[in-house]
């Protein structure tokens, strides 16, 4: 009797885990781009090693960004960056945890494109700020990708332009993510 009591349990728990892994969609290959333009240069940099988790039943969505992961057209431009702005060493990720507002709008497991709302807590340069941003899901064959396009204010997140570059870096920066998700597994 034990014998079956204790299969009934290991069994019921194996269902639960194998259906909250099917509410969880995961990448480590996503990308951020963030585009700088001043009156004398433009900035781009762009990252393709994102990661992020999102459960569609929650709308709980969050990321990570190794800052030493942007890429630039120019060494020097990278350096900078790392150095004396960001702080790589000091801060080595800018991190967002937050929500999907109404996740129960967006069909999961319908093919579409839906447009969303996210709202969370924005973490860059040791500095955390309450952000909302828009942004689209497009479903597609159950791979689910997620967009989106806002601008932050370099000054919100004490990072400092100083004045011999102020014509060079821009103060409010544009910023693209691109999540494609995947079916989360545990193996």
């Amino acid at each position: 009797m034990k014998k079956i009591s204790f299969l009934t349990t290991a069994f019921l728990i194996l269902i639960s885990v194998i259906g909250n892994a099917q509410d969880k969609y995961f990448t480590k290959e996503g990308t951020a781009k963030f585009f700088s333009k001043a009156p004398l240069e433009q900035i781009e940099g762009i990252n393709k090693k994102v990661t992020s988790v999102l459960e569609i039943t929650t709308g709980k969505l969050e990321f990570s960004v190794l800052m030493k992961a942007f890429e630039f057209q120019k060494a020097l431009m990278q350096e900078h960056f790392n150095e004396n702005y960001v702080e790589s060493d000091k801060f080595p990720k800018a991190v967002f945890k937050g929500t999907v507002e109404n996740p129960e709008q967006v069909k999961w497991t319908t093919n579409g494109t839906y447009p969303v709302k996210v709202t969370g807590k924005m973490t860059i340069h040791g500095v955390t700020k309450d952000i909302t941003v828009p942004g689209t899901f497009e479903v597609k064959d159950g791979i689910i990708n997620g967009t989106s396009t806002f601008n932050i204010l370099v000054k919100d997140y004490d990072i400092a332009i100083p004045n011999l570059v102020k014509d060079k870096i821009s103060e409010s920066v544009k910023v693209d993510v691109d999540l494609k998700y995947e079916p989360f597994t545990s193996k």
